[in-house]
């Protein structure tokens, strides 16, 4: 369901918090409402861009740029911009707090809000515990999946952090190395020049008998009949935890 940003504040409305963010100097205007629209574990905002625009270290038009955004990922699916937070400055003007999938991984930063489009609300996290080689989906808090995993070798480590689902798509060869269902999140691995920029997935596989372990190059590799299940359960935008 795709809603607006209007529908989108008024749902977080009791999050609503005066706010002192640090803000340039040059802004001119101060910061006066400040709306949290992911929290990472019972709900969370995403949006596709509108337009290529300058992504800011801080809220102001005169803050450092340290990205921009992009229509397409790395595999040309509409990308997938995590909204953390929303802040309305004296005046009116509205900017968004995104995390921006990009190396190094963690990276975020502001956009004007008329550099997203609709805002989309998510009710699913995903847990990745890397010791404990199993992966856990929850929606609104509650359990409703849980698989052993396969991650990435001592010397390709699947990456710890806050990351989220940017990609959703059937495998053409489901009998594969990726088995029939995979998902691509906003981690990036330590081997840059791997296809696709290195962007660490969740997928299947054809060799089961490696799960649980550390057989990979970063991705997460889940047993076939698991990923089916998580691909029903589990909507692009969904934050992820790996730790």
């Amino acid at each position: 369901m795709k809603i607006s940003r209007r529908h989108a504040w008024s749902g977080v409305l009791s999050l609503l918090v005066t706010l002192a963010l640090p803000v340039s100097a040059s802004a001119g205007v101060q910061p006066v409402e400040s709306v949290r629209l992911t929290d990472g574990r019972t709900f969370a905002h995403w949006a596709h861009p509108e337009r290529i625009a300058p992504v800011r270290r801080l809220p102001s038009p005169t803050s450092r740029q340290v990205a921009r955004t992009h229509y397409d990922t790395e595999d040309g699916f509409p990308e997938v911009y995590q909204v953390l937070r929303s802040l309305t400055h004296e005046g009116g003007q509205t900017w968004l707090q995104i995390r921006v999938p990009m190396r190094p991984n963690g990276r975020t930063g502001w956009v004007r809000d008329s550099a997203l489009g609709p805002l989309n609300p998510v009710a699913t996290r995903l847990l990745v515990e890397r010791g404990r080689l199993r992966a856990t989906l929850y929606r609104s808090g509650r359990r409703v999946w849980r698989s052993p995993i396969g991650v990435g070798a001592t010397s390709t480590p699947t990456p710890a952090g806050r990351f989220w689902i940017r990609e959703k798509f059937n495998v053409a060869d489901s009998g594969g190395p990726y088995g029939p269902r995979a998902f691509g999140t906003s981690a990036y691995s330590v081997l840059s020049d791997w296809p696709g920029g290195g962007v660490i997935g969740l997928h299947g596989t054809n060799e089961p008998y490696l799960i649980p372990g550390r057989p990979s190059h970063g991705c997460i590799r889940i047993p076939n009949p698991a990923i089916i299940r998580l691909a029903e359960l589990m909507p692009i935008g969904t934050p992820v935890r790996i730790r």
